[in-house]
């Protein structure tokens, strides 16, 4: 004779609080994201080229700034574990929204006059030397914009040391910085494709590991003077 055993899945309250946490944590970045964002994403939907309207796209690139440092200041203040009520994100969108724009200019302004040397040179005969330089100056420069943003989250102001410091901690901590954009290009392309159900479930869960590994870079954990 065999015998039938029954699997019993036992998980402690606290597991289900830790869980339900991370859940409400990644809900609530997922809606102030997307409700900062509105704007940006309904352009989209009627341009799809949007790099043929800078004045259009530019100042929507530089609002989700405010948006990206208050998704990392919550999650700051969740310290990993806590649960903080939707209205800690609104707080943060408006405390930090002022050095996250300032944050976000210098980068942002470099990524996009990268791309419009991309599109003037890449028919010409300095094309092929130049291209992939603005092309690695554009990846750089964004992504120094994400890091610079979690900075701001951590301090509450922006330091002007950090716009030289930031650069040097992307390239230096390569590995961080490979993890992060792997992640974040993902996250666009998967909300591309499926912009309701990417951005009710994919936004939350990037930035958290994004988060993660900004918070490793040791030039960005002491405090600015």
């Amino acid at each position: 004779m065999t015998r039938s055993t029954r699997v019993r899945l036992n998980v402690a309250y606290g597991s289900w609080d830790l869980i339900w946490s991370h859940v409400h944590r990644i809900l609530v970045i997922n809606l102030g994201i997307t409700a900062a964002n509105l704007p940006l994403l309904a352009a989209l939907q009627l341009y799809h080229h949007p790099w043929r309207h800078p004045l259009l796209f530019g100042p929507l690139l530089l609002l989700t700034g405010p948006s990206l440092a208050a998704a990392f200041a919550y999650l700051d203040e969740a310290g990993g574990e806590g649960q903080p009520p939707v209205r800690a994100y609104l707080r943060a969108y408006t405390r930090l929204f002022r050095p996250a724009l300032l944050a976000s200019g210098p980068y942002l302004l470099a990524a996009c006059v990268a791309v419009a040397d991309v599109v003037m040179l890449r028919a010409t005969p300095l094309g092929p030397p130049l291209v992939p330089m603005a092309a690695v100056v554009t990846v750089l420069a964004l992504l120094s914009h994400v890091v610079a943003l979690a900075h701001v989250a951590g301090h509450g102001t922006v330091a002007r040391r950090a716009f030289a410091l930031v650069p040097f901690a992307v390239v230096r901590h390569w590995f961080l910085t490979l993890v992060n954009l792997v992640l974040l290009t993902a996250g666009l392309l998967l909300v591309n494709q499926a912009p309701l159900l990417g951005l009710a479930v994919l936004p939350g869960c990037v930035l958290s590991v994004v988060w993660h590994n900004c918070r490793s870079m040791p030039l960005l954990t002491t405090t600015p003077g």
